[in-house]
């Protein structure tokens, strides 16, 4: 009779748990993060391993899953996990930057409970304090289409992840102090590919058959060119976007960028080099992966096929090809195009330009003038405790106010439900990579010159793509619009991640008045509380 009742409770559970007000899937993870002894250009370095692996785990996951991610810090300095690309619906609370999350104290944990909801594509996480980037603790993150959603190209025969970056010899504190010390990063040594370079990692294929490859420039300073030697590529997905699928020889992925193309093994049973080489660099680095054909009949020859330089223009104009497939199921089943963004009324202006101010006799660049500093307390915790002091509400202006660079926590707040254009503007010499925290926005124009109000006839309202990172080519503009869909403190900021860690990025602060469990989620009942928050209270378990 026990037995019976041990198997009813335990049956009773299971239901519990699967049937519950139908609640999306759990996938758990346990992550440990540890610093190791690393080789990637055939010098030894400390770097930042996730269970013992350079880079860290795939995350594999299906639109709305839950993921519950339990992170243990076992180094010697706070930590925090980013989650590039996914927008954290009404749950800034997860989103793992210091302007909401207080960091993972060493030898201490702490378990993300996030959801990726209404969302498909290819993604990456990363370590977002210290410069613990430039060291590793990164690795990609899939979200595919519900079984039920039809999918704009037939299944690939294997699902491939690239995660390709520029490379340091020196360790992340090393590069750290050269910022902190108002210098310049030095040129980068090296690129990889899956943490490995030249020649180092082999993608295998059957002849004949179609493989996805999903590519993140997870480095932080250079653009990159993508290319496989002899083989065409079919971009299929930028972000979360189906896109139309235009044939590429080779694809430009800048900083905090990810694409998804299908590659066809149709050529004679060999090898083949995969490149990645750096863009808009006088001195240009390159790395190779290695295409192998399960029936090769010989290793890669001849040189690894070049790609293109210094060229803008011809950047700028396959950025201006990537469209939206209208016609495609994007996370629900209604069509991509559906959501007539062209049409849609703006209701505010924000021009953001980037400068490299120099400050206090050192080197630091800024937004509209405003260089960001931390805060000694997460804005989102002295938004939610009411604790003045850490933050003032419109601290950097919405257009560039041409005034010398200052230091500030800045913030700029945003009406909930409100629908932005966001105008980036680059008078610098240098391609920019820009990313936004929370939400998906339409890459509506890009130029070069100066933008004005004239610069909207120029705009793509019909079929552009919807993302969440997007370059500005030197002395140039790129123009984006931005439905205010998702209440809270997200971070806006550099993708280069010197400029990123100097004060390039300010945080948004999108505010609805209702106060409601609709709107927002509360605060997490395990939120770690640092600053002037401490001895606060989240809520009862």
């Amino acid at each position: 009779m026990g037995g019976y009742r041990g198997f009813c409770s335990v049956l009773l559970v299971i239901l519990l748990v699967t049937c519950t007000s139908g609640e999306d899937p759990y996938r758990f993870y346990t992550w440990n993060v540890t610093y190791g002894d690393i080789y990637p250009l055939g010098v030894k370095q400390q770097g930042i391993l996730i269970n013992g692996q350079f880079p860290g785990p795939q995350i594999d996951s299906v639109t709305n899953d839950n993921l519950i991610v339990s992170v243990f810090n076992s180094l010697d300095e706070p930590f925090l996990i980013s989650w590039n690309g996914v927008q954290q619906r009404r749950n800034s609370w997860q989103d793992g930057v210091y302007g909401t999350n207080c960091p993972i104290p060493p030898g201490q944990n702490f378990t993300y409970v996030l959801q990726v909801k209404d969302q498909i594509g290819s993604y990456f996480y990363f370590p977002s304090l210290a410069f613990h980037k430039a060291a590793g603790g990164f690795g990609g993150l899939k979200i595919s289409s519900r079984s039920v959603i039809p999918v704009p190209f037939n299944p690939p025969a294997g699902d491939f992840t690239v995660l390709a970056g520029d490379w340091y010899k020196k360790n992340h504190t090393d590069l750290k102090a050269i910022l902190d010390g108002g210098s310049d990063l030095p040129f980068p040594d090296g690129l990889l590919i899956n943490g490995r370079s030249s020649n180092g990692y082999t993608f295998t294929v059957d002849q004949g058959k179609t493989y996805r490859f999903r590519i993140s420039n997870v480095g932080i300073s250079t653009s990159l060119n993508f290319r496989i030697q002899g083989h065409k590529m079919l971009l299929v997905e930028v972000e979360g976007t189906h896109t139309l699928q235009n044939t590429y020889n080779s694809l430009d992925i800048h900083l905090g960028q990810s694409y998804s193309v299908l590659v066809t093994a149709d050529q004679p049973g060999q090898d083949y080099y995969i490149v990645v080489s750096t863009r808009f660099t006088s001195q240009v680095l390159s790395a190779t992966s290695i295409l192998h054909y399960s029936n090769s009949a010989g290793s890669v020859s001849g040189p690894p096929p070049g790609g293109p330089t210094t060229q803008i223009d011809w950047s700028l104009e396959q950025a201006r090809s990537v469209r939206r497939n209208l016609t495609a199921s994007g996370p629900r089943p209604n069509p991509q195009g559906s959501y007539h963004y062209g049409l849609i009324n703006t209701t505010s202006t924000i021009r953001l330009q980037n400068s490299a101010p120099v400050i206090n006799g050192k080197q630091r660049y800024a937004v509209n003038s405003v260089s960001f500093i931390p805060a000694d307390t997460p804005l989102k915790l002295a938004d939610y405790f009411k604790i003045s002091g850490v933050y003032s509400l419109g601290s950097i202006p919405s257009s560039p106010s041409g005034s010398g660079g200052y230091l500030q926590t800045s913030v700029m707040g945003a009406d909930f439900r409100g629908f932005a254009e966001v105008v980036f503007e680059n008078p610098e010499d240098t391609v920019q990579s820009w990313h936004i925290d929370g939400h998906s926005f339409f890459v509506v124009g890009m130029d070069g010159g100066q933008w004005t109000p004239a610069s909207k006839l120029t705009y793509n309202l019909r079929d552009t793509v919807s993302r969440c990172t997007v370059q500005v080519y030197p002395n140039s503009w790129t123009a984006v619009y931005m439905p205010l869909d998702n209440v809270g403190m997200w971070n806006i900021r550099s993708e280069n991640w010197a400029r990123q860690y100097l004060g390039q990025q300010f945080y948004l602060r999108v505010y609805s008045p209702a106060n409601s469990w609709r709107d927002e989620y509360p605060i997490p009942k395990n939120a770690l509380l640092c600053g002037r928050a401490v001895g606060r209270r989240t809520r009862p378990l």
